[in-house]
């Protein structure tokens, strides 16, 4: 339908009086042919409607990877200024992976801390997005960086929710950190609880493979994490350190005896 507007004259920027283009609606569609020919003739990928909001924001809405993949080729910035509309926060907050892979390969900031939602793995702990949370800490998001001082842990054990407590603590997640009213992650679930146990069991030292595994993923950082599938070193190591091999307990305990590296079911 596009196409006959635009040979008839229609403008691929025209703006309604909210300042939503059409590459808004197509993106917040989630129609990437219509989104890809109003590219190819000109659309102003970096357009920001009176929300704030662009067509790359619109895309992680809905979470359409053709359309957030187009936007980024085509020069759309991942990271914006306004910080009501973050892209990167949106996609995780409604659990679309793929838009959060495509974001951090384009330099999208994925440990950007925004005022009122935090960073984004945060704002998935915060929506309980289990999926999008392992996506970041794999591109290598700082696991106890979250809003201000309370860490996607604190968020994890408020919501009780024991996948993400233990993704979080397998990653590294400091279990006896502070938020601003003083509080560890321990004290904001119930007495008893699953979530309880499972802090409990992870209050001491972690295991020397486990330390191992977390410096070296510290020292290569975030931009360097995809060197360890070239290092010279056995392949299960390569994927211990991808977090693709897991292990018995990540804390050594009198009952453990040696460590078997065995594949992780996901």
């Amino acid at each position: 339908m596009y196409q006959t507007h635009y040979s008839v004259g229609w403008h691929v920027n025209l703006l309604t009086a909210s300042r939503v283009s059409p590459l808004h609606e197509a993106c917040l569609g989630g129609h990437s042919l219509c989104a890809n020919f109003l590219v190819r003739h000109g659309a102003d990928v970096n357009a920001v409607n009176m929300d704030w909001q662009t067509p790359l924001f619109n895309a992680c809405v809905r979470g359409n990877v053709t359309c957030v993949n187009l936007l980024l080729e085509h020069g759309a910035r991942p990271t914006t200024e306004y910080d009501l509309v973050s892209p990167i926060h949106e996609a995780a907050k409604r659990g679309f992976t793929d838009c959060l892979e495509s974001l951090s390969r384009y330099g999208a900031d994925i440990d950007y801390e925004v005022e009122h939602t935090g960073t984004p793995l945060y704002t998935a702990c915060a929506h309980q997005q289990v999926d999008c949370a392992r996506k970041l800490l794999d591109l290598g998001a700082s696991v106890n960086h979250g809003k201000s001082l309370d860490s996607p842990l604190h968020e994890a054990a408020r919501n009780s929710n024991c996948k993400l407590i233990q993704l979080l603590l397998d990653y590294g997640a400091a279990v006896m950190s502070q938020n601003a009213e003083g509080k560890q992650p321990a004290d904001l679930v119930c007495l008893n609880s699953t979530a309880a146990t499972v802090l409990l069991k992870n209050k001491g030292p972690f295991s020397l493979l486990q330390l191992c595994r977390l410096c070296i993923r510290k020292y290569l950082g975030s931009k360097r994490l995809h060197l360890i599938a070239t290092l010279h070193i056995p392949r299960e190591l390569k994927q211990y350190l991808l977090y693709q091999l897991c292990l018995p307990p990540l804390r050594p305990s009198s009952n453990t005896g040696t460590l078997g590296l065995q594949e992780c079911k996901t």
